[in-house]
Protein backbone atom coordinates (compact mmCIF):
# COMPACT_ATOMS: atom_id res chain seq x y z
CA UNK A 1 0.00 0.00 0.00
CA UNK A 2 1.62 3.48 -0.66
CA UNK A 3 1.59 5.70 1.67
CA UNK A 4 0.26 9.14 0.91
CA UNK A 5 1.99 12.81 2.66
CA UNK A 6 -0.33 15.08 4.24
CA UNK A 7 -0.68 18.22 6.20
CA UNK A 8 -2.33 18.98 9.29
CA UNK A 9 -2.38 23.04 10.20
CA UNK A 10 -3.12 24.75 14.01
CA UNK A 11 -3.28 27.66 15.70
CA UNK A 12 -0.44 29.41 16.99
CA UNK A 13 -1.00 31.16 20.30
CA UNK A 14 1.61 32.74 21.91
CA UNK A 15 3.72 34.71 18.50
CA UNK A 16 7.26 35.99 19.46
CA UNK A 17 9.90 36.96 17.73
CA UNK A 18 13.43 37.70 18.10
CA UNK A 19 14.61 40.68 16.65
CA UNK A 20 17.72 39.95 14.45
CA UNK A 21 20.72 41.90 14.66
CA UNK A 22 24.17 42.01 12.78
CA UNK A 23 25.27 38.53 14.62
CA UNK A 24 21.51 36.97 14.97
CA UNK A 25 18.97 36.50 12.42
CA UNK A 26 15.14 37.11 13.41
CA UNK A 27 14.00 33.52 14.84
CA UNK A 28 9.97 31.99 15.53
CA UNK A 29 9.79 29.25 17.96
CA UNK A 30 6.76 27.30 19.00
CA UNK A 31 4.96 24.00 18.59
CA UNK A 32 3.84 22.55 14.57
CA UNK A 33 2.34 19.95 16.55
CA UNK A 34 0.88 19.16 19.70
CA UNK A 35 0.42 15.58 21.23
CA UNK A 36 -3.11 13.98 21.77
CA UNK A 37 -4.92 17.22 20.70
CA UNK A 38 -7.81 15.88 18.58
CA UNK A 39 -8.97 17.62 15.31
CA UNK A 40 -11.47 16.88 12.54
CA UNK A 41 -10.24 15.90 9.52
CA UNK A 42 -12.47 17.38 6.97
CA UNK A 43 -15.75 16.02 8.76
CA UNK A 44 -14.55 12.86 7.95
CA UNK A 45 -12.99 11.64 11.13
CA UNK A 46 -10.81 12.93 14.08
CA UNK A 47 -7.10 12.76 14.50
CA UNK A 48 -4.77 12.72 17.38
CA UNK A 49 -0.88 12.33 17.32
CA UNK A 50 0.60 10.10 19.73
CA UNK A 51 3.51 11.41 21.79
CA UNK A 52 6.53 10.35 20.58
CA UNK A 53 5.14 9.82 17.04
CA UNK A 54 8.30 12.34 15.45
CA UNK A 55 10.85 10.64 16.99
CA UNK A 56 12.60 8.50 15.00
CA UNK A 57 11.38 10.82 12.12
CA UNK A 58 13.66 13.41 14.28
CA UNK A 59 16.50 11.38 14.19
CA UNK A 60 16.95 9.87 10.43
CA UNK A 61 14.97 13.21 8.25
CA UNK A 62 16.33 16.34 6.66
CA UNK A 63 13.33 18.74 7.69
CA UNK A 64 12.39 22.29 6.26
CA UNK A 65 10.61 25.04 8.01
CA UNK A 66 8.31 26.33 5.14
CA UNK A 67 5.91 29.26 4.61
CA UNK A 68 2.33 27.84 4.08
CA UNK A 69 3.63 24.53 2.43
CA UNK A 70 5.37 26.85 0.12
CA UNK A 71 8.75 25.06 -1.43
CA UNK A 72 9.89 27.74 -2.71
CA UNK A 73 9.61 29.62 0.45
CA UNK A 74 12.14 27.92 2.85
CA UNK A 75 12.98 29.13 6.39
CA UNK A 76 14.99 26.98 7.91
CA UNK A 77 16.30 23.64 7.68
CA UNK A 78 17.33 20.72 10.03
CA UNK A 79 20.46 19.79 7.85
CA UNK A 80 22.07 23.36 7.46
CA UNK A 81 21.34 24.09 11.82
CA UNK A 82 18.63 26.93 11.05
CA UNK A 83 16.03 24.84 12.01
CA UNK A 84 15.47 22.58 15.31
CA UNK A 85 13.33 20.54 15.99
CA UNK A 86 12.35 18.62 19.34
CA UNK A 87 9.79 16.78 21.38
CA UNK A 88 8.84 17.29 24.66
CA UNK A 89 5.56 16.04 27.09
CA UNK A 90 3.58 19.16 24.80
CA UNK A 91 4.79 18.41 21.29
CA UNK A 92 6.67 18.89 18.33
CA UNK A 93 8.93 22.05 19.71
CA UNK A 94 10.46 24.45 16.82
CA UNK A 95 12.95 27.20 16.69
CA UNK A 96 13.94 28.54 13.11
CA UNK A 97 16.32 30.65 12.25
CA UNK A 98 14.64 33.07 9.38
CA UNK A 99 16.84 33.91 6.29
CA UNK A 100 16.92 37.71 5.21
CA UNK A 101 14.53 37.32 2.43
CA UNK A 102 11.54 38.86 1.19
CA UNK A 103 9.75 35.97 2.41
CA UNK A 104 10.92 35.60 5.65
CA UNK A 105 10.19 39.97 6.14
CA UNK A 106 7.26 39.61 4.95
CA UNK A 107 6.32 36.37 7.10
CA UNK A 108 7.21 38.83 10.51
CA UNK A 109 5.69 41.85 9.54
CA UNK A 110 2.70 39.54 9.32
CA UNK A 111 3.32 38.33 12.76
CA UNK A 112 3.59 41.36 14.34
CA UNK A 113 0.56 42.35 13.14
CA UNK A 114 -1.25 39.16 14.22
CA UNK A 115 -2.30 38.32 10.80
CA UNK A 116 -0.89 35.09 10.74
CA UNK A 117 -0.63 33.22 14.22
CA UNK A 118 -0.98 29.77 13.16
CA UNK A 119 1.54 26.58 12.08
CA UNK A 120 1.23 23.01 10.40
CA UNK A 121 3.07 19.98 9.39
CA UNK A 122 3.35 17.91 6.37
CA UNK A 123 4.03 14.15 6.82
CA UNK A 124 3.04 10.67 6.31
CA UNK A 125 1.65 8.25 8.75
CA UNK A 126 3.92 5.22 9.07
CA UNK A 127 2.15 3.57 11.72
CA UNK A 128 -1.79 4.39 12.92
CA UNK A 129 -4.39 3.38 14.95
CA UNK A 130 -8.05 3.74 13.70
CA UNK A 131 -11.29 3.70 16.50
CA UNK A 132 -14.09 2.86 14.30
CA UNK A 133 -15.98 2.29 17.60
CA UNK A 134 -16.79 5.83 18.03
CA UNK A 135 -18.50 8.45 15.68
CA UNK A 136 -16.38 9.87 13.78
CA UNK A 137 -13.69 7.30 13.84
CA UNK A 138 -10.48 8.31 15.50
CA UNK A 139 -7.17 8.38 13.91
CA UNK A 140 -4.34 8.08 15.69
CA UNK A 141 -0.86 8.81 14.35
CA UNK A 142 1.62 6.75 16.39
CA UNK A 143 4.61 7.53 14.03
CA UNK A 144 4.87 9.99 11.29
CA UNK A 145 7.80 10.15 8.74
CA UNK A 146 7.87 14.38 8.87
CA UNK A 147 9.01 15.94 6.08
CA UNK A 148 8.39 19.73 6.67
CA UNK A 149 6.86 21.98 8.94
CA UNK A 150 5.35 25.76 8.14
CA UNK A 151 4.16 28.69 9.66
CA UNK A 152 0.68 29.20 7.89
CA UNK A 153 -2.39 31.38 7.62
CA UNK A 154 -5.34 28.42 7.84
CA UNK A 155 -5.11 25.71 10.36
CA UNK A 156 -6.41 21.98 11.02
CA UNK A 157 -5.35 22.13 14.76
CA UNK A 158 -6.05 24.80 17.14
CA UNK A 159 -3.37 23.91 19.50
CA UNK A 160 -0.21 25.12 17.72
CA UNK A 161 1.89 28.30 18.48
CA UNK A 162 4.92 30.45 17.11
CA UNK A 163 6.50 32.89 18.58
CA UNK A 164 9.06 35.25 17.31
CA UNK A 165 11.46 35.49 20.16
CA UNK A 166 13.06 39.03 20.93
CA UNK A 167 16.42 37.50 22.81
CA UNK A 168 18.68 34.48 22.18
CA UNK A 169 17.37 32.85 24.81
CA UNK A 170 13.61 30.98 24.75
CA UNK A 171 10.86 33.14 26.12
CA UNK A 172 10.50 32.40 29.39
CA UNK A 173 7.18 33.61 29.99
CA UNK A 174 5.93 31.45 27.07
CA UNK A 175 7.45 28.13 28.78
CA UNK A 176 6.19 29.35 31.99
CA UNK A 177 2.43 29.87 30.02
CA UNK A 178 2.70 26.29 29.13
CA UNK A 179 3.67 24.64 32.87
CA UNK A 180 0.66 26.86 33.88
CA UNK A 181 -1.72 25.74 31.41
CA UNK A 182 -0.40 21.61 32.07
CA UNK A 183 -1.23 22.49 35.57
CA UNK A 184 -4.40 23.54 34.93
CA UNK A 185 -5.45 20.74 32.95
CA UNK A 186 -3.78 18.20 35.19
CA UNK A 187 -6.17 19.88 37.52
CA UNK A 188 -9.17 19.90 35.32
CA UNK A 189 -8.54 16.20 34.21
CA UNK A 190 -8.50 15.27 38.24
CA UNK A 191 -12.26 16.24 39.11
Amino acid sequence: MTRKREMRTFNITSLSKRDGTNEQPLMISGYASVFNSKTSIGDYFEEVIAPGAFARSLAENDVRALFNHNWDKVLGRTKSGTLRLMEDERGLKFEVDLPNTTAARDLVESMERKDIDQCSFGFIATEEDWNYSVEPALRTVIEADLFEISVVSIPAYDDTEAALVRSKEIDRSVEKRIKILNQIKGVMGNE
